[in-house]
């Protein structure tokens, strides 16, 4: 018997011995691995949370602030996540371009995770063929040039409700960012579903401040898996699921709605062509997309679009109507454009974009100071790569600071100054292809609604500079304005833009 127990014993601490020794092997071969790469420099980590520290309530300006001292390319470690951040038009080209299949992917977040089905929508899912035909399907059919002209009636009914607004409010400080939200809220709303009942919007707008609350606080336990109990404890994932849960209810019972044939013809009516749920859910009938999508996924989609296309549009036409009234110069002669084209016509008519240059040109000027997605959402390398001379490892997090690429001086002169002169002439476009300023994105993973972005924004600007003299109230001037940043899924005013209306004719 003691034999046996002897045996044991000795076995019991060979295992043990060869157990350390392989583990200190794989220390050894690891560390002596990772010294032989040539990594992007990175600022000093902390123990658990790496540089999680260091990046404040207003993080695209804080890695701006580190860039400039560790380079275009930097490695930092969000928890035990190592996390590349892209500073330059160059590193942006790299990644999104030349190394666009291996950057392609998002890294699984618990947050969205929750939110977004799994990450079954398109924006956060996982790179594959899946997403893949869906971003194709949404690009075809839901977001496509045609698709956005059939709700040409929606936009120019909500901009004829928003104008009254406006004129109701004479010589009294209105919110016009307010009013541009309610707009665009409802403009999307009725692409999606068409009608519109009393009170939804109200909902939906609150549903969709919970949504985005929750969408942008860190989630611990995403960077540091061994934590993941502090978001329990904080209440962190009980309000993502209460907020998850109230969407998907508010989605379900629009959805229900929909499935008979009174449903549809409602939307028909009112847009003229297919709403979004419409073709949806068509879809699946005639087998237009290819394959089968539950219910699920159409919601998923559904919220990309809703999360997606609200605030960012909202906050960028807000951002450049704060540029035009600190921009006296710039306002009147985008007023004279735009009174020579629409020629006495009471309203600017989609009709007229096309002929105002200088409307674009100071739309994408704001849109390259006030970037609507600052930090373009998260990358994840799928497999080794050499980027500019630096070893990546599969399963690195890229973020690309577009909010700094966008004030470079080393692609933009003077990058600070408001002068939509300069893109008045220019080639850059929304599509992504000018890595100095992503708007939008990039490569494959490029958002699909610009055509639905730009004509709201192009068309709710016209009418309101057409129509109205806007000034700050209280005798304050143009340059006491203040322009201070609010983080967010997108950046906005710190406080609500209060402006004076008056009529120009």
């Amino acid at each position: 018997m003691e034999n046996v127990t002897s045996l044991q014993t000795f076995l019991l601490i060979l295992f043990l011995s060869i157990m350390l020794m392989i583990l200190i092997s794989i220390k050894w071969i690891s560390f002596h691995s990772k010294n032989n790469k040539n990594l992007p420099p990175s600022p000093q980590k902390f123990p658990v949370i790496g540089n999680l520290h260091q990046l404040g309530s207003s993080p695209h300006r804080t890695l701006q602030a580190m860039s400039q001292k560790y380079g275009q390319l930097m490695l930092l470690n969000f928890g035990s996540v190592p996390t590349l951040i892209a500073s330059s038009a160059e590193s942006a080209q790299e990644i999104m371009k030349t190394h666009d299949l291996v950057f392609c992917s998002r890294p699984k977040l618990r947050i969205p995770s929750i939110l977004f089905y799994d990450c079954r929508d398109v924006a956060f899912s996982p790179y594959g063929e899946r997403v893949r035909q869906l971003k194709s399907f949404m690009v075809t059919h839901l977001l496509s040039n045609v698709q956005v002209k059939s709700f040409q009636n929606v936009r120019e009914k909500e901009r004829g409700f928003m104008i009254r607004a406006l004129e109701d409010s004479y010589e009294s400080s209105v919110d016009i960012g307010e009013l541009v939200h309610s707009q665009i809220v409802k403009i999307v709303y009725k692409a999606a579903f068409g009608r519109m009942k009393d009170g939804v919007e109200v909902k939906l707008i609150n549903l969709l401040n919970n949504y985005t609350n929750v969408l942008m606080v860190f989630g611990v336990g995403s960077y540091v898996p061994w934590l993941s109990w502090v978001d329990q404890v904080t209440g962190l994932v009980g309000k993502t699921k209460k907020a998850a849960k109230e969407f998907d209810e508010f989605l379900e019972g629009v959805i229900e709605e929909h499935v008979n044939q009174d449903g549809m013809e409602h939307s028909r009516i009112i847009n003229e062509g297919l709403t979004f749920i419409e073709v949806l859910l068509n879809a699946n009938k005639d087998g237009t997309m290819g394959f089968t999508i539950d219910k699920d996924v159409v919601k998923a989609i559904l919220l990309d679009v809703f999360v997606g296309g609200i605030d960012t549009t909202s906050k960028s036409t807000e951002w450049v109507i704060c540029e035009l009234i600190r921009h006296p110069r710039v306002m009147k002669k985008l007023q004279h454009e735009i009174t020579e084209t629409v020629q006495g016509r009471s309203m600017v008519a989609e009709e007229d974009l096309e002929k105002m240059h200088y409307l674009k040109a100071i739309i994408k000027k704001s849109m390259r100071l006030h970037m609507p997605a600052p930090l373009l959402a998260p990358r994840i390398s799928t497999q080794d790569v050499k980027l500019m001379g630096y070893d990546i490892s599969a399963g690195t997090q890229v973020i690309i600071n577009s909010w700094a690429i966008a004030r470079d001086p080393n692609f933009w002169e003077e990058p600070e100054e408001f002068r939509p002169e300069r893109f008045v002439e220019s080639s850059i476009s929304y599509k992504g292809v000018n890595y100095g300023w992503l708007v939008f994105g990039g490569g494959r993973r490029i958002c699909p609604g610009i055509q639905f972005a730009g004509v709201g924004m192009e068309l709710a600007i016209a009418n309101i500079v057409y129509k109205f003299n806007l000034a700050l109230p209280k005798g304050l001037k143009p340059e006491d304005l203040d322009m201070s940043e609010k983080f967010s899924i997108s950046v906005g005013r710190n406080t609500p833009l209060l402006v004076t209306i008056s009529p120009r004719f």
